[in-house]
């Protein structure tokens, strides 16, 4: 069998996770269990293996109640284990690699680390992703995530899954199991249906478990008000074991615990679900706004905890909620427990439109301004029609759009549309004025795509049009490497606790990727888009228009790193950027983004996914893959970040806000999958000019701004904290997709993060 190298880093991991409670050896054990069950499985179908294995880790992952717990659920995360995403482990059944090699330091004896050995060893043929890898990789053409030699990067897993929560509150544990045996009545009883059965056991089983972490953490506890606090908590494990949750800490308690056991960290849109709840027991007198503030306030820290780093995506607001008013008020408090907790997870976030009350728009700017860097802002008056188009679904439909990890969209409960492809757009415009060789390694990596020699290019529309065809090239092969991705992982496992709750996965009898799911979609995020199209302007300018330099005069400075070349990297520097509201820019910007969102979208279509959509993404990669770019034409040194998702390259937007608002509402949103929009004010500017701040934003989305981010910070601050960072522990900031603790980024990253223009009075 062909073997990849996937030992190396597999995920962005900003914050820093919780170390284990179990102690080395006892990890040793649940791990060696969990490979004995996944080898003495071999030849049964997948979805019993996968039940044998989930036995094994559940309920022996959870960790004890601590004492700031208002709900139950925290889980410990081995080297390997089960799961759908690599920000939590990793894909279906799993060895995180160099995580592994890193615990095996952690035992004392010899005997003990051969054991870690010979796990490693089995894994290898057996990790889902690396069975990809094996499969999907093309040597300096498609390379694994996150390894950024190679133009295309390619993975196997299942991100974003925001589940038909609202089934699993409306028919509990037990009338999921009802609906379960009347489609065996139906279809008989097949390994899918038999295994929903038994995973809906597992459940059951874990509720109980917790009960008796309640009761341990019960015996020291040392207040009345801490031992009424876990009785509530034991009470409705107890309750929602069997039956549908009454109360909104019961329905907390149940969407909780289902997310952690199907390996799920974005949690969709909590306020219509949960909202109705929390209406009834406010009305009832069951609670008070300060109880549901606190309950909140668990859940937020248990997300947080999790330290998923670009996930835990919790949406409220926005067209196609069935209770608003409820939806409303759970939306009040959750703004305000994000206000105070300042935490950079959840990844809070408000889809608004016309209708949404002027006073959640108010919190949601106090919010912001306070520094928390939430809510992140999305508006449905463009991203509803958009969803429309790109997904190809009715109106209806289109309204259950959420946004997860760093800006990709899916349909709550409905579509799979995992990133598991990313195009390096800049890498290829080099290796296209390079005759198909990264300069930055001397490697050819056009493929079977013929590059002319710049001295051949006739014109502008000459040198574009073969940038193009390798563009092309690049593009059938990143919609094979995700769509075999869903080949890959479906041979190999069911994600059956996602599977119960996504539609129409118990209708069909069928899992997630197994023909069950309602929309197979996917999503490619792109790199590099607008230092391309600067860069093709600035070519543009100055060879073909003007006729300055010639072109290969311009691609001998790049490929000296402008060293000895300062004036053409000058000129390249001061030439039209984009972010500055300068119409010819914007345009040829605009042509760009078309062409990749278009081709990218029709491939997918052709391949048989309901959608394929570019997110114009960011979530540090820009800089992870900067380190592996050549100069640019833009002006760009080899090695440095590339530009932020849609957002202009740091320092290039010299024009005040509205010039870059207005570049950034230039993109038709009904082209991609999601796109990321940065902004960075100082308080002062944005706290003491709330109404100039209200024009600007209401400006921007009413000409087609599709989303905003906002940064606050103060003149300074983020200088000071790299150079002492022990000052700032807790300063949050929005890189991209995510936020995070600044002191935690690499000095890369933290750089690109300065270099971003910062708007004052």
């Amino acid at each position: 069998m062909k073997k990849a190298s996937i030992a190396g880093v597999q995920n962005v991991e900003v914050s820093i996770k919780l170390p284990s409670e179990k102690t080395p050896v006892e990890q040793l054990e649940i791990m060696e269990a969990y490979t004995k069950a996944h080898k003495d499985s071999e030849g049964l179908s997948k979805e019993v293996r996968e039940i044998n294995c989930l036995k094994v880790i559940y309920p022996t992952l959870f960790r004890s109640i601590e004492a700031t717990d208002l709900v139950a659920g925290r889980l410990d995360f081995l080297p390997i284990g089960f799961g759908c995403v690599t920000s939590l482990g990793g894909v279906g059944h799993y060895c995180v690699f160099d995580k592994l090699a890193k615990f095996k330091n952690e035992l004392a004896s010899e005997e003990e680390k051969a054991r870690v050995d010979a796990m490693y060893d089995y894994w290898e043929n057996h990790d889902v992703k690396a069975l990809y890898c094996a499969d999907a990789l093309q040597e300096n053409i498609i390379s694994r995530f996150i390894d950024g030699t190679a133009p295309l990067m390619a993975t196997a897993r299942l991100s974003g899954m925001m589940l038909d929560y609202p089934k699993l509150l409306d028919n509990g544990i037990e009338g999921l199991k009802e609906l379960v045996l009347e489609k065996q009545k139906e279809l008989g009883s097949t390994e899918f249906l038999q295994a929903s059965i038994d995973a809906l056991n597992i459940y059951q089983t874990v509720c109980d478990h917790l009960r008796e972490l309640v009761n341990e953490a019960k015996t020291e506890a040392t207040t009345e008000k801490r031992i009424k606090q876990l009785e509530m908590m034991e009470n409705d494990l107890k309750v929602i074991t069997y039956q549908k949750p009454q109360t909104f800490h019961q329905a907390l308690q149940m969407l909780w615990l289902y997310a952690l056991l199907a390996g799920c960290i974005n949690y969709g849109r909590l306020d219509d679900y949960l909202g109705p709840y929390l209406k009834h027991d406010l009305e009832n007198g069951v609670i008070t706004e300060e109880d549901a503030y606190e309950y909140l306030k668990s859940l937020w820290t248990l997300i947080e905890n999790r330290r998923t780093t670009v996930n835990g995506r919790i949406i409220v607001g926005g067209y196609g909620r069935k209770n608003p008013e409820a939806a409303d008020i759970f939306a009040k408090i959750a703004i305000k427990v994000t206000k105070d907790c300042k935490y950079v997870e959840p990844q809070f976030t408000l889809r608004f439109n016309k209708d949404t009350p002027e006073e959640i728009m108010d919190l949601a700017y106090d919010c912001i301004g306070a520094g928390a860097t939430y809510p992140t802002l999305y508006n449905d008056e463009v991203n509803v029609p958009a969803v429309m188009h790109g997904m190809r679904v009715d109106r209806k439909t289109a309204e259950q759009y959420v946004p997860f990890g760093c800006g990709e969209f899916v349909i709550q409960g409905q579509s799979v549309g995992t990133p598991n492809t990313l195009l390096n757009l800049l890498k290829l415009l080099t290796i296209t004025l390079n005759e198909g060789v990264d300069p930055m390694d001397g490697i050819k990596k056009s493929g079977p795509v013929h590059i002319k020699k710049i001295e051949n290019f006739e014109s502008f529309d000459d040198l574009y049009a073969n940038y193009k065809d390798l563009l092309d090239y690049y593009f059938d092969l990143s919609a094979d490497a995700q769509y075999y991705s869903y080949e890959l992982m479906n041979r190999e496992v069911s994600f059956m606790f996602a599977s119960i709750l996504m539609d129409d996965c118990l209708s069909r009898g069928k899992a997630i990727l197994d023909g069950g799911i309602r929309y197979l979609g996917g999503t490619n995020e792109t790199y590099g888009n607008i230092n391309s199209s600067d860069a093709l302007y600035a070519i543009k300018k100055l060879v073909y228009d003007e006729k300055k330099y010639s072109l290969k005069e311009l691609v001998e400075a790049a490929k000296h790193n402008f060293s000895g070349y300062e004036t053409i990297r000058e000129e390249l520097w001061e030439q039209g950027k984009y972010g500055n509201d300068i119409a010819e820019v914007d345009e040829l910007a605009n042509d760009f983004y078309e062409f990749v969102a278009k081709g990218i979208r029709e491939r997918g279509i052709t391949k048989g996914m309901q959608y394929y959509l570019i997110v114009i993404s960011n979530n540090q990669t820009n800089t992870e893959w900067g380190r592996e770019t050549s100069a640019s034409l833009d002006g760009r040194y080899a090695g440095q970040f590339m530009n932020p998702a849609n957002n202009p390259q740091g320092g290039a937007a010299q024009s005040g806000p509205t010039a870059v608002l207005n570049s950034l509402a230039t993109f038709d949103a009904k082209y991609h999958g999601g796109s990321v929009q940065n902004i960075k004010f100082t308080p002062s500017m944005f706290n003491k000019n709330r109404t100039k701040i209200n024009y600007l934003f209401n400006t921007y989305f009413k000409k087609g701004g599709c989303h905003l981010m906002v940064t606050i910070v103060d003149h300074g601050i983020l200088e000071d904290a790299q150079k002492h960072p022990e000052k700032y522990p807790n300063l949050i900031v929005r890189v991209s997709g995510f936020s995070a603790i600044f002191v935690n980024l690499d000095k890369d990253v933290q750089d690109e993060l300065l270099s971003r223009t910062l708007y004052d009075e």
